[in-house]
């Protein structure tokens, strides 16, 4: 009877939050549906890729296609260096993007379907009849595609959830349910695959290119046609201005994200992890070399294995609530030591029968905390994005992954350690020339004679080996954990950032006259929430209650109180950021850079002559006595500096002296931009037109249209680079002057607060009355197409 109740309830929620979110919240449960439906076939092909694409150690390029260790490792830097330059096209191209389908989204299908074509075509290669060369070749050009269109919809569909919500809990939340449909695609693949491959080839054999072949290419097809789903039913939310427009160079993107603390700690984290993934291939390797179990088994095992990360994506929403981010990421980073380290004395000592299965013990234990990352990584990039808006006011999540391109150069350096240590290790071609007659007396039939992995068929050389991979994992995971120490983005913090950026957003739409009574309402019940809390005392959060209750219901109560103390004091602390910001100007430092500004501006361009290294000296001995203190010598010193980075860009581009940059170019540009592709759509729709009606000559005409209309918008996306090279060189020169003149119009913006307050009432009523409306209309509209679909049914049933 509870089971129905509660199953009752939870059909009730989907109902009411189907089309709206709940409180609090930015996504209805169709969009979290929608997300993690289509997530589990863009998740197909990613499975696919990253188990083909080029690293210093990949089964299908070493096992499979047969290319040695340090070739692929040489074929890997390769890749990567091309990768350099499409990486910033990819970062630019998201930041400076207009589509109105979004930042992330029209990407997960336009880079999908390239990826898809690319990796059919990667596996369907004739490696058989290639030679080293023609093989190097072939996965170098492959690796190379994927290299833009595989990262482009991997980064769109990772990052994706950061613009879908600005609730640090809800992303955790939505990201654990998509991260539950991740986990199927590979569970599900892991699963079939081992049994439908014995099948085709009759062997145990995982590394056959007839599995990719023929098991691999209807599982992308698929994955592909299900995506759509998450790309018609969501829609991005950002919190900005409605006028507020990036244009952004790699080289601003640059500077601004290279002081985000957050960003450096997260990526220094991955780059001193990398021998983590060492023993990852252990299960594999384990049941094509040791025939440790039959097909069927690995089947089992791979399941089983996959599984973990079911809970553990599961586990990691409550531990993120209770514990917060940085807790669990140290806890789960820790837990990977114990559990990797417990693999070598099953490597080393136990028996061949069960060898297996208490290496699958050991990993499902490492995958179950190991899977929190599904989590918190997305969750923690989001919360950087926030922050960098929050502290620069641009929002450039695009560059986060060319900046990361420093990433790639520190992999390539550590990857070489990976490859040398297989070398080291026994995967050279002395060590198999070595065992190869004891490996053919043992009576192993080798498909591929020259393939060095085939030392694996050895067994005193496979548990060497594994021992030297596991400790070397072991290092590597130790290693991982450190930089999460100096992680200190609260949960708190990041709602404080994410209300206060809806601040700013009120009055730069307000200063505009384009502030919608939606915004506006949120904004003021934002403000009025803040200045009540800011004054409250906080309530005790002890649990004395909690443990003098007499009975379950009083127990039930003491916890509900406990709850909503935590809350009520949460609140306050939040409340400080919004009151902090609206109070931003009254403060020591506030006046301080109001009076700068003003001068500044008074100045003109010409300004930046006036600061010295000199005064970047005297900036750097300020009092710091204070967190006041220490934040106005932190403004000076940056003042200074980009101050004196300005005069060097002016001196170069503008000897005669800066000449300000007409932002208004790109409205217009944008116009006849927006124009020229409602005209290509029109002209495609007549041509299709004139084809169906087989007008041949309407045809041609509508197609010699559509060329002279993409001409057009070619020479208009060239105007825009440029018009964007000019800004970009402009806003490094006038920055100090520019910064100024935008403090200045905060400030003066921040003063009507009492105008926009007075205005709360009336939009509040507009804004509740087309909500009404659009409610109303949305039930018409099921109504008409509920009595449609029952029109249908009854003409059917007639029939």
């Amino acid at each position: 009877m509870q089971l129905a109740s509660k199953a009752k309830d939870i059909f009730g929620k989907v109902r009411t939050y189907w089309r709206t979110p709940p409180l609090g919240n930015y996504m209805n449960y169709k969009e979290i549906f929608s997300l993690s439906a289509g997530g589990f076939g863009v998740k197909a092909i990613i499975t696919f890729v990253q188990a083909a694409i080029i690293s210093a150690n990949n089964a299908f390029v070493g096992n499979t296609i047969g290319i040695k260790p340090m070739q692929m490792y040489a074929i890997y830097v390769a890749s990567v260096l091309v990768g350099f330059p499409l990486t910033m096209l990819r970062a630019r191209i998201i930041d400076n993007s207009r589509s109105r389908q979004g930042k992330y989204r029209p990407y997960i299908i336009s880079m999908g379907l390239p990826t898809v074509i690319l990796s059919i075509g990667y596996v369907w290669a004739p490696y058989e009849i290639m030679g080293d060369i023609g093989k190097i070749a072939t996965v170098v050009f492959f690796n190379i595609g994927f290299q833009f269109f595989y990262n482009f919809l991997y980064d769109a569909y990772d990052n994706y959830v950061s613009v879908l919500s600005s609730n640090t809990q809800e992303r955790s939340n939505v990201l654990a349910i998509r991260a539950v449909t991740d986990s199927l695609a590979p569970t599900i693949i892991n699963a079939v695959v081992p049994i439908i491959g014995e099948l085709i080839t009759g062997k145990r054999d995982l590394y056959d290119i007839r599995i990719y072949r023929y098991v691999w290419t209807p599982i992308l097809i698929i994955g592909f046609l299900i995506s759509f789903i998450l790309f018609k039913n969501t829609k991005e939310k950002i919190i900005q201005a409605k006028t507020h427009i990036v244009r952004v160079k790699f080289v601003d993107a640059f500077r601004a994200v290279i002081k985000n603390k957050y960003f450096w700690i997260i990526s220094l984290a991955g780059w001193m992890g990398f021998l983590e993934s060492m023993a990852n291939s252990i299960l594999g390797w384990l049941y094509t070399y040791q025939n440790a179990c039959s097909s069927t088994e690995y089947a089992i095992l791979t399941t089983v294995y996959g599984n973990a990360s079911f809970w553990g994506m599961l586990l990691a929403p409550f531990s993120i609530k209770k514990f917060g981010k940085k807790n669990t990421l140290i806890f789960t980073n820790a837990m990977n030591i114990v559990f990797i380290a417990a693999l070598f004395p099953v490597v080393k000592y136990a028996d061949a029968s069960i060898m297996i299965w208490l290496a699958m013990m050991c990993l499902w234990m490492n995958a179950l905390v190991g899977s929190f990352a599904h989590i918190l990584t997305p969750s923690l990039n989001a919360d950087i994005r926030d922050y960098q808006q929050y502290v620069t006011g641009e929002r450039i999540d695009g560059m986060f992954a060319a900046v990361g391109l420093i990433g790639s150069a520190v992999t390539m350096a550590t990857t070489s350690i990976q490859s040398a240590i297989y070398d080291v290790v026994g995967f050279n071609e002395e060590k198999y020339a070595e065992l190869l007659p004891e490996i053919l007396a043992s009576g192993v039939v080798l498909d591929n004679p020259d393939n060095v992995y085939n030392v694996l068929y050895h067994r005193p050389t496979f548990i060497s080996i594994f021992g030297v991979l596991i400790m070397t994992a072991v290092l590597g995971a130790a290693m991982n954990v450190i930089p999460y120490f100096f992680y200190d983005l609260s949960e708190l913090k990041q709602k404080g950032m994410v209300k206060v950026l809806r601040v700013r957003a009120l009055f730069e739409d307000y200063g505009r006259n384009v502030l919608s009574d939606k915004d506006l309402v949120k904004a003021i019940d934002l403000v009025r929430e803040a200045k009540e809390y800011i004054n409250a005392a906080e309530l005790p959060t002890d649990k004395a209650a909690i443990k003098a209750a007499q009975n379950k219901e009083e127990k039930k109560a003491a916890k509900k109180a406990r709850q909503a103390a935590l809350e009520h004091n949460e609140l306050i602390k939040v409340s400080q950021f919004v009151v902090d910001e609206l109070n931003r100007f009254n403060t020591i430092q506030g006046k301080a850079q109001l009076e700068n500004a003003k001068q500044i501006v008074a100045t003109g361009f010409d300004y930046i002559n006036t600061v010295t290294k000199a005064d970047l000296g005297t900036a750097k001995v300020l009092p710091t006595s204070t967190e006041e203190e220490k934040a106005f010598r932190k403004a000076e010193i940056s003042r200074i500096k980009e101050c004196l980075y300005a005069q060097k860009v002016a001196r170069k581009h503008f000897p005669n002296g800066i000449e300000e940059f007409d932002s208004s170019e790109f409205d217009k540009l944008f116009v006849e931009q927006d124009a020229v592709e409602e005209k290509i759509n029109a002209a495609y729709k007549t041509y299709y037109k004139a084809r169906d009606d087989k007008d041949k000559a309407a045809a041609e005409e509508a197609m010699a249209l559509i060329k002279t209309l993409k001409a057009q918008s070619k020479e208009i996306d060239k105007a825009i680079k440029k018009a964007t090279d000019d800004s970009s060189v402009y806003n490094r020169a006038a920055k100090p002057y520019l910064d100024a003149k935008k403090l200045l119009t905060m400030a003066e913006n921040y003063t009507h607060y009492d105008e926009i307050d007075a205005m709360y009432d009336e939009a509040k009523q507009r804004y509740e009355e087309a909500e009404r409306f659009a409610a109303e209309e949305e039930a018409r509209k099921e109504a008409a197409e509920k009595e449609h679909a029952a029109k249908l049914r009854a003409q059917r049933k007639n029939k």
